[in-house]
């Protein structure tokens, strides 16, 4: 009989992200998962009784991962700084919304009540504390207009990195483009 290959979490946990980005939450199988890694399927089920459990404890690190990496927006002085850095961030970043979809559909289906599930449906609202937080900076500073709601700025900035480059523009101009769209508007200053 073979041993087992080794692996850790994290490197898991990539090869059930790539999976999942390919052929979403649907698609992905424990069988993908172990040929992917080349282990057996039971090497999977020694730690995760089925994809739900997996997929979650996946998510969960992902969004904990990305929620330290937004936490660091406090760091910055100023709106225009903050500014900057989230956009930048997202587009660091820009498989957290289908994952944040994803999460959604995955927590739809759990029946279990897992603690990586509470934690799972937590993250997304410790995401919009802070950037609720930028908002509020932004009004404060007279950087963002008072009358719009204070969500749609967050989910306009959020999805931003939905928009599809069609044109093949170099990211760092598209990334620069949408700051100036957002900030500056797309209309000409007569």
């Amino acid at each position: 009989m073979a041993r087992e290959r080794k692996f850790n979490t994290v490197e898991l946990f990539h090869e059930a992200k790539q999976l999942l980005l390919q052929h979403g939450y649907d698609g992905f199988t424990f069988s993908l998962l172990a040929d992917r890694m080349e282990v057996s399927r039971a090497a999977l089920y020694k730690y995760y009784d089925n994809k739900e459990e997996l997929i979650t404890d996946f998510m969960v690190y992902e969004m904990e991962e990305f929620l330290d990496e937004l936490k660091e927006i406090e760091k910055l002085e100023g709106f225009e700084r903050q500014f900057d850095f989230l956009i930048d961030l997202i587009f660091k970043k820009t498989e957290v919304h289908e994952l944040i979809r994803a999460a959604e559909h995955v927590i739809a289906r759990m029946e279990a009540a897992f603690t990586s599930k509470e934690k799972l449906e937590k993250l997304p609202l410790d995401m919009y504390k802070f950037l609720q937080r930028f908002i509020l900076l932004g009004k404060a500073e007279g950087k963002l207009k008072e009358h719009i709601p204070d969500g749609l700025i967050i989910g306009f900035i959020l999805q931003t990195v939905a928009i599809p480059n069609h044109f093949g523009i170099p990211k760092a101009e598209w990334i620069h483009s949408i700051k100036e769209i957002i900030s500056q508007g797309m209309f000409m200053n007569k």
